[in-house]
């Protein structure tokens, strides 16, 4: 007889259920686990087209040095902002990556004057604030110990030097439109906090004192020559203050540097005496600027004698049987304050001239002065000695002259030290100077990010701050995305009317499918 088939056993309804909730505990102690690493080793990465969430390297290598690191207690920032404020979100992002990048020297708190009142009450009763605006309060005092509220030389209560505010207006710069209407240009927070931050710690700002009266620099106006030197300088924690040399028997003590910039009017045997007194003492600092084949005779002697002749010349080449006077060329590889722009390309526009540097000379070896080359111009480049002559064969030097044009490698800029570079024990007390042969790349049709960077880099260097050096951040700039009427209406369409009947399409199709 056939066998009767056998009944299927029943499932283990038992064994499932406990099988089941055993793999949901499994997973969720792989989830914990998995949080619990992600926590304590994770990595940051900024995916924006530009970096914007990124520190400088500049203000990366300053976070990192010695500066902060060795200071026995951390620099509080204190973030006071709401919410509500349209670069809330942005300004915390860059607070925390400060705080981040520093390791524990910077302690941020975060507070919103609109849900914490009684926080934002004591915090401004500590500091003696009365809060009308978003900012941010960068407080690097010694110790707690160090007073809040200082007085002035007057007898008028403020901040102690090393209390700074980073106020959330001067975190934009704006711009005056062709209908005469102010509005945002960029937003430089980071340049701010950055410059707070280094006034916080030093208590005070550097100074370089500007030569007025040997100058013909453009001072006139919002975006002239001087002033876009002064804002470079002022973001370094720099301050430019114009001066008369004529008068001055000494450079006074509490002065960091000077500043040379586009000199017309010679120096007389007194104003250069009082010159070389500076240069010989420790930690004096000169920046030269030089208009194009403009030098006066008693400063181009005193160059000279550092190692630095500028040339009587225009840096041109030809480029399909046209002119050009834009300097194109490469920083210098090897030198410490500039490894981030090393083997970088260098374009000035405008004027430039050259500069004759004197590289490894032994007479100025003796003395213990090192010029060096910062830039170099490319090849296919000449130092033109008849620029604009009408005069000659030749008018305006559309060819190379072996015998009186200045022949490549040409130098733009140079560095010049005095004192034992080499010896860690006299480092410090160096004197040091920069030269660049052009002027324009001051003006702001003319300025590149490249060439502000070496400015800064080089202005942090002359003062002995290399941990400052590198590029600079980037400004996040506002953009306006031209639409035709023609453009808006469609796009205005597309949302009302297409848009919506095609998700109505699509659901009715689903819905059909389902039913039937």
């Amino acid at each position: 007889m056939p066998s009767k088939p056998k009944r299927p056993s029943r499932p283990n309804r038992f064994g499932i259920g406990f099988l089941s909730v055993f793999q949901i505990i499994l997973f969720l102690a792989a989830v914990v686990f998995a949080n619990y690493l992600a926590s304590q080793n994770h990595s940051r990465a900024d995916l924006s087209r530009s970096a914007d969430y990124s520190l400088s390297s500049s203000a990366e290598n300053y976070l990192k040095s010695k500066t902060l690191t060795a200071r026995a207690n951390p620099v509080k920032w204190t973030m006071v902002f709401r919410r509500s404020s349209p670069f809330y979100e942005r300004v915390r992002a860059l607070a925390e990556e400060y705080a981040r990048t520093s390791d524990g020297t910077i302690k941020l708190e975060i507070i919103d004057p609109i849900r914490s009142p009684d926080r934002t009450s004591q915090f401004t009763a500590a500091y003696n604030l009365i809060l009308v605006r978003d900012l941010i309060l960068i407080d690097a005092r010694p110790d707690e110990a160090t007073p809040i509220v200082t007085e002035t030389a007057t007898g008028t209560p403020a901040l102690n030097p090393h209390i700074t505010l980073a106020l959330a207006e001067e975190m934009l710069t704006y711009t005056v439109d062709e209908k005469g209407q102010r509005r945002p240009e960029n937003f430089r927070a980071e340049d701010l906090l950055t410059a707070r931050l280094v006034e916080a710690i030093e208590g005070k700002p550097r100074t370089f004192l500007f030569l007025a009266d040997k100058s013909r620099i453009d001072s006139e106006g919002e975006n002239s020559p001087w002033n876009n030197l002064a804002t470079t300088l002022r973001y370094q924690n720099i301050r430019l203050i114009p001066t008369n040399l004529a008068g001055l028997t000494e450079i006074p003590d509490e002065t960091n540097g000077l500043a040379i910039i586009a000199p017309k009017y010679d120096f007389t045997e007194q104003e250069i005496a009082t010159l070389e007194a500076y240069w010989n003492t420790p930690r004096s600092a000169i920046l030269v600027l030089l208009n194009p084949g403009e030098c006066p005779p008693n400063l181009r002697i005193f160059l000279r004698s550092k190692g630095i002749t500028p040339r009587r010349d225009r840096i041109i080449s030809k480029v399909d049987n046209r002119l050009t006077t834009t300097a194109r060329g490469n920083f210098t590889q090897g030198i410490p304050f500039l490894k981030d722009l090393a083997g970088q390309a260098a374009v000035f526009e405008g004027a430039s001239s050259s500069l004759d540097v004197r590289e490894n000379a032994e007479d100025l070896a003796i003395r213990k002065i090192s010029p060096t080359p910062l830039i170099r111009i490319a090849d296919g480049f000449w130092g033109e000695t008849e620029f604009g002559d009408s005069s000659g064969e030749n008018p305006v030097g559309e060819t190379f002259d072996s015998l009186r044009d200045s022949p490549p490698p040409l130098s733009l800029a140079a560095s010049v030290t005095r004192g034992s570079t080499n010896d860690d024990r006299f480092a410090a007390d160096t004197s040091r100077m920069i030269v660049v042969a052009n002027t324009d790349f001051l003006e702001p049709n003319r300025q590149r990010a490249e060439n502000i960077d070496f400015l800064a880099s080089a202005a942090n260097w002359l003062v002995h701050r290399e941990s400052l050096t590198g590029l600079s951040p980037r400004t996040i700039g506002t953009y306006k995305l031209p639409l035709l009427d023609a453009q808006v209406s469609f796009i205005n369409r597309l949302n009302i009317i297409f848009a919506p009947a095609a998700f109505l399409i699509i659901g009715g199709i689903i819905f059909s499918t389902r039913r039937f």
